[in-house]
């Protein structure tokens, strides 16, 4: 079967096509041919050789996330999974989920096996796809659902509340807007660029804000009448994080869950004292047994419900990896970034 393999760490260069065995499901695990796979920022953190909790070392095969048709089971398995779609995460986790410690989840974290045209799923970290949800966006919920409802219950939005979501215009940041909106709060998105920003305010952003251009944090607050952000998401980190926290209102939450920018914001404990405010990173976000398969699967549930909607923005071929990395880290891409085996992706932006 093909594969994309990361030969060594670095740039989008480093993954490169290749052959490798078909693969074998073993005790409690499922062969799934893959049609979609998903992309994360996470991969590209990963390929970089950035240190972290995941036990990953080059050559190895990325992606930790598929959707597709089961080939066949495993022992243990029930076989009427054989011919059904599912969903799900192919890396292996170390003991941590369900114990609710987050750190300890983290421990022999594995987010690899998803850039190929098969991939093993254990029993435990796959779901069917519920009806009237099609493979390509149970594959951009697999994982930006379980974050985006992890984030919104911690967050504990109330109607009436003013809310930032940052970065607006990809996977993650675009449900967050729709679950601020869903939840009656008075949305403020911001985003990179104007299509970014006409996305946030298609899925129900009431202002939106290019935070490329200088002085965007005071229109942020001048959104608000001057009163600030009672919630902000921020899934940006750095220095743009860092400026968005000056604009949560005194008594406000600020969650600081992403760092595409190449790290965390950073808030200093006592001035977060000082002005009331929150601070949760994203080791805080709270964890509870059980969640790992009941927020993916609230999240798939929801979207087949039609609640909310996965922005797929574009798809690359397999082969063509290494291009939709490229995007990615240019910020040249919206919404979701998907990965299809074969011929049939449409690449680019």
């Amino acid at each position: 079967m093909q594969v994309v393999q990361a030969v060594r760490f670095g740039g989008p260069g480093v993954l490169e096509v290749g052959e490798a065995p078909d693969p074998v499901a073993g005790p409690g695990q499922v062969v799934v041919d893959v049609s979609f796979a998903d992309t994360l920022f996470l991969d590209i953190v990963i390929r970089r050789g950035v240190p972290g909790p995941w036990a990953v070392r080059p050559p190895y095969v990325p992606g930790f996330g598929v959707a597709g048709r089961v080939l066949s089971a495993g022992d243990g398995v029930d076989r009427s999974w054989v011919g059904r779609d599912v969903v799900g995460r192919p890396g292996a986790f170390g003991p941590g989920p369900g114990t609710g410690d987050v750190e300890q989840a983290a421990a022999g974290f594995s987010p690899t096996g998803g850039y190929a045209e098969r991939a093993t799923l254990s029993i435990g970290a796959m779901f069917p796809v519920p009806d009237g949800l099609g493979l390509d966006q149970a594959a951009a919920l697999i994982n930006d659902g379980f974050t985006a409802m992890q984030i919104a219950e911690a967050a504990g939005i109330r109607s009436g509340e003013r809310v930032l979501v940052m970065p607006a215009g990809g996977g993650l940041g675009s449900l967050l807007v729709q679950l601020a909106h869903a939840a009656g709060a008075q949305v403020v998105a911001a985003a990179r660029g104007r299509r970014k920003c006409e996305l946030a305010r298609s899925l129900g952003a009431d202002a939106a804000i290019d935070y490329a251009e200088e002085g965007w944090s005071e229109r942020v607050r001048e959104a608000t009448d001057g009163k600030g952000l009672d919630v902000v998401l921020d899934g940006v980190g750095g220095e743009i994080g860092r400026l968005a926290f000056p604009v949560a209102a005194p008594g406000g939450r600020f969650f600081a869950f992403g760092s595409p920018s190449g790290s965390f914001t950073e808030v200093d404990p006592g001035e977060a004292r000082e002005r009331d405010v929150t601070v949760v990173g994203l080791m805080q976000l709270p964890m509870r047994p059980g969640d790992e398969r009941r927020l993916p699967a609230q999240a798939l549930a929801q979207a087949a419900e039609g609640r909310i909607t996965p922005v797929i923005g574009q798809s690359f071929p397999l082969r063509d990896a290494a291009a939709a990395h490229a995007g990615m880290e240019a910020r040249g891409v919206i919404g979701k970034t998907l990965l299809l085996p074969g011929d049939t992706a449409e690449a680019g932006v």
